[in-house]
């Protein structure tokens, strides 16, 4: 293919070519395997599969136990739990409460819950914006796949316009070459 002057025998020269072009790709740290990726069109990866595969039990627990903790039927059975252990306390069992106003029993196991809570959430936090993180790098080589895809189209194109050119010169010799023949 040639372009500008520029010659290319394989899609590794071009692929290399672009990423010399893009500033950013400079400071990286994109290595020949990465562009033999590319080049092969090897580069999509579903992160998510990937990224539980890898998951400890732990890992996984504390995934189940965000979900739960961030949704609708844990906020409304623990607030059931809450009113019920107040009624109990406070109304049904006033003279023999095992947890008298004002609470102090349910005060210890509502800040154990949020100690026990608050970290295991972040665990998952943690993972989610790992996960993010691998999503939009693994977005990033698809995006770069597209370019040198569209790249190569591009040479591709110009490739065959010269030759257009070229054939409808050729043609208009010809054409000449035959008038002045027949005259």
């Amino acid at each position: 293919m040639e372009d500008n002057g520029t010659k290319y025998n394989s899609k590794e020269e071009l692929v290399r070519e672009i990423l010399e072009k893009d500033k950013d790709l400079k400071d990286s740290n994109i290595d020949e395997e990465l562009i033999h990726e590319l080049i092969s069109g090897k580069v999509s990866k579903n992160i998510n599969n990937t990224h539980d595969e890898h998951s400890t039990l732990g890992q996984r627990t504390a995934d189940k136990i965000a979900i739960f903790g961030g949704s609708w039927t844990f906020i409304i059975s623990f607030g059931v739990v809450l009113v019920t252990w107040i009624i109990i306390n406070a109304v049904i069992l006033r003279s023999k409460a095992f947890d008298p106003y004002p609470f102090v029993f349910l005060n210890l196991i509502l800040s154990c819950l949020a100690a026990i809570q608050a970290p295991i959430i972040m665990m998952s936090q943690n993972r989610q914006t790992e996960k993010d993180r691998l999503t939009a790098a693994n977005d990033y080589l698809i995006n770069l796949k597209s370019e040198i895809i569209v790249e190569d189209l591009h040479k591709k194109i110009d490739v065959l316009m010269e030759q257009q050119e070229e054939n409808k010169r050729t043609q208009e010799l010809l054409l000449k070459t035959i008038k002045e023949l027949k005259n």
